[in-house]
């Protein structure tokens, strides 16, 4: 009888809770966060998310730019992982494609979608966002509102004075080294990624979160992947600019880039953008990031991101930052200024998302690819098989390969 007693208890504090949060945030987010690395296909809600959420809005261009287009070419039918060849038809579907765009010297040479994907589905960034966010800060710099990356971040952002991030270098933060204690384990629910994640999820406020987190090795002298430091620049572009992150991006990138389709920010409940993932755009309109970077920042006869930002961005400029550093983790890529940079000669780097999102760019090639994805089986496991990601690198330089070999 007690135990019987303690388990209504609990399931009543459970069912208050639950309807407490619901009331709050909704039942659709509520759902989509607890689904999240389970195994739950995700679909729908990363083509929704922008539904589920508060959100803020960028506008369409007046005068969007549309990617011309060339000879349609097909895929390969097979590419090379680590000494098996993995069929790509099978590995699109096996990752939940809903979107696989591919560009040469700017034009459009295929594109493909699968349901709930389209042309004008918008499509939830996850941490592609980063690089956007990175090239908000190469802006603000050119525009003197950052004096540069070598300043402490903590000289813009008052909250974060007395924090694990007080005196950290922009660059630091920018390279994912700031030093900042940090789990980002998406299937321990505990990890801070996910306690971060939940403030979105189930409610509260994303720079309050922040300052709580401590430090724990010497800023600038390891790279570890860190959402909370791209959060924390989103901080740094708002405080800075004297304005909302998805207000100073629709003026100095969406409506230069000559955005297609309207492009929305996730916020939090203080109408804060979720900076490190919360981008929702087209895969038309993820595409010109990754030309604009091509051309070095100039795109359409106007230079939108600093040409030297650029450059600086997708190159590993210190000894902990190569993909050789990385040699013996599951992922051993690079990283620049919120860029992802893979070992190899042709100057490769990648905007990248979990559940494989992917803005690739090759300039070596003149490549370009998008592909946005739902991958269920993301990180039910410890291994490339639950990631994917290695794997989509090396189908996409494939693709690039086969293109130009054409």
């Amino acid at each position: 009888m007690k135990w019987r007693r303690i388990l209504l208890s609990l399931a009543t504090l459970v069912l208050a809770v639950g309807a407490w949060g619901v009331q709050r945030s909704g039942a659709d987010r509520i759902l989509m966060g607890l689904g999240l690395f389970h195994g739950v296909e995700q679909g729908e809600n990363f083509s929704h998310a922008k539904e589920f959420f508060p959100s803020s809005t960028m506008r369409a261009a007046d005068r969007p730019y549309r990617h011309p287009r060339g000879a349609p070419v097909s895929l390969p039918p097979a590419f090379d992982f680590d000494g098996t060849r993995m069929d790509v038809d099978t590995f699109l579907e096996t990752t939940d494609t809903g979107a696989l765009l591919v560009l040469k010297d700017g034009e459009i040479r295929h594109e493909r979608y699968w349901h709930p994907g389209g042309p004008d589905v918008h499509w939830l960034s996850w941490s592609v966002a980063k690089s956007f966010v990175s090239a908000l800060v190469g802006i603000a710099i050119e525009e003197g509102a950052i004096g540069g990356v070598e300043d402490p971040v903590s000289k813009y952002v008052p909250a974060l004075v007395g924090s694990a991030y007080d005196g950290v270098r922009i660059k630091d933060v920018l390279q994912m080294s700031s030093g900042v204690a940090w789990d980002e384990t998406y299937a321990n629910p505990f990890s801070d990624v996910n306690r971060f994640g939940a403030v979105l999820f189930v409610g509260g406020s994303l720079n309050d979160f922040v300052p709580t987190l401590e430090r724990e090795l010497q800023p600038g002298t390891h790279n570890r992947y860190n959402s909370a430091d791209t959060h924390v620049l989103g901080m740094l572009v708002a405080a800075a600019t004297a304005r909302p992150l998805s207000e100073y991006m629709a003026e100095k990138l969406w409506t230069p880039l000559g955005m297609e389709a309207s492009g929305h920010w996730l916020l939090d409940d203080d109408g804060t953008e979720m900076a490190f993932g919360g981008l929702n755009a087209t895969a038309l309109d993820y595409a010109k990031l990754g030309e604009l970077y091509r051309h070095g920042g100039r795109l359409g006869g106007k230079q939108i991101v600093p040409r030297a930002w650029v450059e600086a961005s997708t190159k590993a400029d210190a000894p902990h930052l190569t993909p050789e550093s990385k040699a013996d983790e599951l992922f051993p890529v690079g990283y620049g200024y919120q860029w992802w940079i893979p070992a190899g000669n042709e100057g490769e780097y990648a905007a990248i998302g979990i559940y494989n999102q992917f803005i690739y760019v090759n300039p070596t090639r003149g490549v370009v690819i998008v592909k946005l994805s739902a991958f269920s089986g993301y990180a039910l496991g410890t291994d490339e098989d639950a990631y994917r990601e290695m794997q989509t690198i090396e189908l996409l330089r494939a693709i690039a390969r086969d293109l130009t070999a054409s």
